[in-house]
């Protein structure tokens, strides 16, 4: 795919991980740009090629036999690894994609290859999958830790209850924060009411977003009187969220609360190159 058509290909189809309505606060109509928040302090400039913004398309390699697919985790181009490493999610279930997976996401220099081979290693489920996981919660790159989070989400949350505490007390990145909690808050409801109470007051807009979301089943009038204060939240996404919150019905958001982090894709601006974040 030469450049022009990769960005024709963007214009005509727009990468759905992009959605910022995945996020609880974006429900409410942006009305002026002075609504919208931005920290400078998170600003960067990206420098990604067409190449690697393509690394998640999985379409030149979905005919390749499985056995071409671990060759390629093997290739010098880092995006031909992440490509693989994706297409292997969808591979058969087999000893050798398990083993080449989890060389990949605690072996591999890139840390997109790590991200994305255990993304792909969570589909094959299993005790390997979730000690590799386990293990790249004290990954270098607080995106792997994220997505390590999802694995262990995914595979089994009530059996690694204490790991994910124990990168929650321990983690001081925003999605890794993030994806703790509600995790922990699908295991233990009310129970993370404290903890919601403090991330609430997190410097991370993103942190008192979803704190906030997660106050709205908690049936206390602290969580309630929290609430009514974030609904003068410096951030708008805040606000809302608050104001949702306070809305809803604590004990019906408990039993419909599947998190979001199957779907939620919103990055603060420059955090990712590759505009990914961990998908749950």
């Amino acid at each position: 795919m030469t450049d022009d058509e990769f960005e024709q290909h963007l214009r005509e189809e727009p990468d759905p991980q992009l959605d910022p309505a995945k996020s609880p606060g974006m429900h409410t109509d942006i009305e002026a740009l002075a609504d919208i928040e931005v920290d400078r302090d998170d600003v960067t400039i990206g420098e990604a090629t067409p190449e690697e913004l393509a690394a998640t398309d999985t379409e030149p390699v979905e005919a390749f036999p499985v056995a071409d697919l671990l060759d390629e985790l093997d290739r010098e181009s880092p995006v031909d690894r992440r490509r693989a490493a994706l297409a292997l999610a969808d591979a058969p279930t087999a000893d050798g994609v398990v083993r080449g997976l989890a060389r990949a996401a605690t072996t591999d220099d890139d840390s997109d290859v790590r991200q994305f081979a255990v993304e792909a290693l969570t589909a094959h489920g299993g005790e390997r999958a979730a000690a590799v996981a386990v293990e790249l919660l004290d990954d270098p790159d607080p995106w792997v830790r994220a997505e390590a989070l999802v694995a262990l989400d995914n595979i089994d949350r009530e059996a690694h209850e204490a790991d994910i505490a124990a990168t929650l007390d321990a983690d001081d990145h925003h999605a890794v924060v993030r994806n703790a909690a509600i995790s922990l808050f699908k295991v233990r409801g009310e129970a993370m009411a404290e903890t919601l109470l403090e991330l609430s007051r997190a410097d991370s807009e993103r942190l008192r977003e979803w704190a906030a979301h997660m106050l709205g089943g908690v049936d206390s009038d602290r969580a309630r009187d929290r609430l009514r204060e974030l609904t003068d939240d410096p951030a708008t996404v805040v606000r809302q969220t608050a104001e949702h919150a306070l809305d809803t019905d604590p004990a019906r958001f408990r039993r419909q609360f599947g998190g979001a982090l199957e779907t939620d894709s919103r990055l603060l601006p420059g955090e990712d190159r590759l505009n990914r974040i961990p998908d749950l």
